[in-house]
């Protein structure tokens, strides 16, 4: 059985003891119930990696004393997503769980001329980042930005490689062709694609056409693969 694995954002480097927040605190004591001395490992996201045992059994505020510490380093390549929001949050939601698990650096949501209606809840969303964090035992959480406009997203993007992926019929690159890049960027387009104007704009910026395959995917689908390619490109950077 693996070691737990808890996300303290507060905790420090150099601590000795630490008392576990409200919700780890509970999830650790009542739900897995552990008990004093069992071993669990805590990250802040940023890279920070802890061994701690348990030394009081609070369900609110369990004390754990720190056994050692390392740092994760950051994914050698940045993988960032610009990806339209979609109506029904649940596709939205797997696609969030699914890009964490595979390594995405930075999440975009982007709202275009086709994109439907969308309650964002950032709060919510966090929370299945943080889970999926965990679940794949990575120290590093990707950063959810609040959603914005794709042209503003366009015309301030500061990647080294900037890729669109859309379904008109022009020319493209296969994504899985496509050099690799230190620093990556793609947007992937509502459920209606981009529009003509949209695609144009990031032709205008340096923005690469990239497809992702022969078949037309879902948003949520598309969002899983671009990640998943450029996460495993074809040739490397060395």
């Amino acid at each position: 059985m693996s070691v737990p694995f808890f996300y303290e954002p507060n905790i420090k480097a150099g601590a000795s003891n630490f008392v576990l927040s409200e919700a780890s605190s509970r999830h650790c004591i009542q739900v897995l119930r552990m008990r004093t001395g069992a071993v669990l490992n805590l990250t802040n996201g940023k890279g920070a990696k802890f061994e701690a045992i348990i030394l009081s059994e609070d369900r609110k505020a369990a004390v754990v004393q720190i056994q050692s510490e390392s740092s994760i380093p950051a994914n050698q390549r940045t993988l960032s997503i610009g990806i339209a929001l979609l109506k029904n949050s649940d596709r939205f939601e797997w696609m969030l769980e699914k890009i964490t698990e595979i390594g995405v650096s930075q999440i975009f949501p982007l709202t275009s001329k086709r994109s439907e209606q969308h309650r964002f809840r950032f709060d919510r969303y966090q929370q299945i980042l943080i889970a999926a964090m965990l679940q794949s035992q990575q120290c590093w959480l990707p950063i959810l930005e609040e959603p914005q406009s794709v042209e503003k997203l366009i015309q301030q993007s500061y990647h080294d490689l900037k890729l669109i992926a859309h379904c008109e019929e022009d020319a493209k690159n296969p994504l899985q062709l496509v050099s690799p890049s230190l620093n990556s960027l793609i947007l992937i387009g509502p459920e209606g694609d981009f529009s003509r104007e949209e695609i144009e704009l990031a032709l205008q910026h340096n923005f690469l056409p990239v497809s992702l395959g022969e078949t037309r995917l879902r948003t949520e689908t598309a969002g899983v693969v671009a990640i998943t390619l450029l996460a495993n490109p074809a040739t490397d950077l060395s």
